[in-house]
């Protein structure tokens, strides 16, 4: 296993890093939403979404790829396990995750999206409570999952709060994508362990996203308007797929999760705010802005642990 790198490890760095991570990754939420638009494709068009994300997924691995052997990393010393443990992340962390988070932004606003897909946090918390010792529930923790939730639960209500909209073709499927997502986060720390992260990074990147693009194919899906605009948005979400994923699971591979969960506050307020300025979207409704108080306190206080 390699050794610690001084320059990941550097507070610094990783405050500086992590942020540009969740910058990017709020950005998506409206960038995805432009693309269906950009590229013609309609709200009930599923296989092309996949189509869609697939591309956006294939392209970004084999960047990582490219760029791994430009660095002199070798991506084909390993052993098959390796192999095999990667392409299982690829499947659940790209292909199965992006399929239910691409339908359920069809299907609701970037802002309510961008706060609903912050669960994936308090799931992480849920799930290292059994799969770790070392961390365990606490007051904060559970304290910081239930506001959380209650900030979900607030921004499906109507503004007169007599309705309560949660659709599984939406929401639903935002929140699935968010628990798909966190499952797979910790499994991919365990592989980074022993392969080199942004190599782990481009194979299970490249391997989901050829996933997608053969199924959304297969099923009749199809993307036809390559226009300039079309073209540039989806050189930025390869480019942010790429950028931000090997950057991230290098910051989690050299540092305490603690150390570098708590950023994640900042990928629905991001992302909320950037879909209310590109999908003009409101962001000033009291729901919005009591969720994202919510959602961002909940996952502060999940987060907010003595440092060793």
């Amino acid at each position: 296993m390699e050794r610690s790198p001084l320059l990941f490890t550097n507070k610094k760095f990783v405050f500086f890093g992590a942020t540009f991570c969740c910058l990017l990754w709020g950005s998506a939420y409206p960038a995805i939403k432009n693309g269906y638009e950009l590229f013609n494709i309609s709200p009930d068009d599923i296989p092309s979404k996949m189509v869609f994300a697939g591309y956006r997924f294939l392209l970004a691995g084999i960047v990582l790829l490219i760029f791994a052997i430009a660095s002199g990393k070798s991506i084909t010393r390993m052993k098959p396990v390796h192999y095999k443990q990667m392409t299982i992340l690829g499947l659940t962390q790209t292909s199965l995750q992006y399929i239910f988070f691409y339908i359920g932004l069809a299907y609701t606003t970037g802002v309510a999206g961008s706060i609903m897909n912050a669960t994936s946090t308090f799931f992480s918390v849920l799930l290292a409570h059994y799969l770790y010792q070392n961390d365990r529930l606490s007051f904060n923790k559970i304290v910081g999952c239930v506001l959380g939730f209650a900030g979900v639960m607030v921004v499906n209500f109507s503004p007169d709060l007599t309705n309560f909209t949660f659709t599984l073709m939406g929401e639903g499927s935002v929140v699935l994508a968010a628990f798909i997502l966190s499952a797979a986060t910790i499994y991919g720390k365990r592989i980074s362990q022993q392969i080199d992260s942004t190599v782990m990074t481009g194979y299970q990147l490249a391997i989901g996203g050829f996933v997608l693009t053969v199924g959304g194919y297969l099923f009749g899906g199809q993307l036809t308007a390559f226009g300039w605009q079309a073209l540039l948005l989806l050189a930025y979400l390869i480019l942010l797929s790429s950028v931000a994923f090997a950057l991230w699971s290098l910051l989690l591979k050299y540092n305490r999760v603690g150390m570098v969960a708590p950023f994640n506050f900042l990928i629905p307020v991001s992302g909320a705010v950037l879909s209310a300025i590109f999908l003009n979207e409101s962001i000033l409704e009291w729901r919005n802005a009591l969720a994202l108080l919510l959602v961002c306190g909940g996952i502060w206080l999940v987060n907010r642990i003595k440092q060793a």
